[in-house]
């Protein structure tokens, strides 16, 4: 008896073990089959409308896309490297060379050369090319520019920008490609794909020191929402709208964090509820006051004051949002911080009553 059940015993192990074997083998060919779907799928591409947008020669368009680059889209602070961001606070003029490093959690990205060089840059691509990429985030080959760039732009000032860049020196410079994990490229083959505008870009942009003028630079051009609203663990915006609470990687120092600000007007928990509005133009010409901070100051500084005006009187006027943030840099703590780009690290300044040293 005891024979016959051992042997009976002993088979069923061995139909046990044979279909673990075929579950394994099965999950090995699922993976398999996954991978080699997302590395054909993450070069995927696209169609979008080209833009009608020509660069101008006019001194005076040229130089309103002089503005933006270096200032009110702070473009420079993303295609330069970091270490020269001081140089810009001065004032320089560097050639937009590209190559700052993103290090983000599904790869390390690589900003392009915006310099018009034939080979390295921007020289080869036509107008349309370029203003399609900015607006929809197509390249030209097709494929889905990663999403950092967070700006919608009107037709005047995407021609700006557009004529801005083709009168600058061509500087040879190679930028590598971008580095992905298999997390990245799986991003790409399934979750990111060039997004549809929810209104046409105006033609013109509004002028002033209006609240419209405010609601076009802090949403479109400066995206100050894209900082100062928190972020669930995919990046997507969760929180009230310039309610602050966004955590941010500080790169010197992997323990500390900073968080970005309320800027709703709430009384209690928000600089913008505190402050006049001559305080809130004299913080912007201070400048950076804490080191590292991934706020571009030294961009933000050149903002005119009428569009310094235009922004804190747009955010005076959204609901205000009871939103304790607490210091503008903390111990990493609980949820994840982002590891954010300039171009999604935006907003306006932190702070109590007075100018804080944010």
């Amino acid at each position: 008896m005891s024979l016959q059940v051992s042997r009976r015993n002993g088979s069923q192990g061995m139909r046990w073990r044979r279909v673990v074997g075929w579950l394994a083998l099965a999950a090995m060919l699922v993976t398999g089959l996954g991978l080699m779907l997302i590395e054909w799928r993450w070069k995927r591409r696209f169609d979008a409308a080209y833009p009608a947008i020509a660069a101008s020669h006019d001194p005076a368009v040229v130089a309103r896309g002089e503005y933006l680059v270096y200032g009110a889209a702070s473009c420079a602070y993303c295609h330069v490297p970091r270490e020269d961001w001081e140089r810009l606070d001065k004032g320089e003029r560097l050639p937009l060379t590209g190559h700052y490093l993103f290090p983000l959690p599904f790869g390390d990205l690589y900003s392009p050369n915006l310099t018009p060089d034939p080979v390295t840059g921007i020289g080869a691509r036509s107008d349309a090319e370029l203003a399609r990429v900015l607006r929809y985030g197509v390249r030209a080959d097709g494929r889905a520019a990663f999403p950092l760039m967070e700006i919608r732009l009107s037709d005047e000032d995407l021609t700006a920008v557009v004529s801005y860049l083709r009168l600058q020196a061509p500087v040879p410079h190679a930028v590598p490609e971008h580095e992905l994990t298999w997390f990245g490229k799986a991003l790409m083959a399934f979750a990111i794909a060039p997004g549809s505008l929810s209104k046409a870009p105006p033609e013109r942009s509004p002028a002033g020191a209006t609240v419209e003028r405010g609601a076009y630079l802090a949403n479109d051009v400066s995206s100050c929402v894209s900082c100062h609203t928190d972020r669930g663990p995919d990046g997507a915006l969760v929180g009230p709208p310039f309610g602050g609470g966004q955590r941010l990687d500080v790169a010197a120092d992997s323990a500390k964090v900073f968080v970005a600000p309320n800027l709703t007007p709430d009384a209690a928990t928000s600089p913008v509820g505190q402050w006049s509005e001559d305080t809130f133009v004299a913080r912007f010409r201070m400048g950076p006051q804490i080191p590292g901070t991934p706020m571009p100051w030294g961009a933000f500084a050149r903002l005119t004051d009428e569009d310094v005006r235009a922004i804190y009187r747009y955010l005076r006027s959204l609901p205000p949002t009871r939103n304790p943030t607490g210091p503008p840099v903390q111990t990493k703590a609980g949820t994840p911080a982002v590891d954010c780009s300039p171009h999604i690290v935006r907003g306006t300044f932190s702070g109590p009553v007075r100018p804080s040293p944010s």
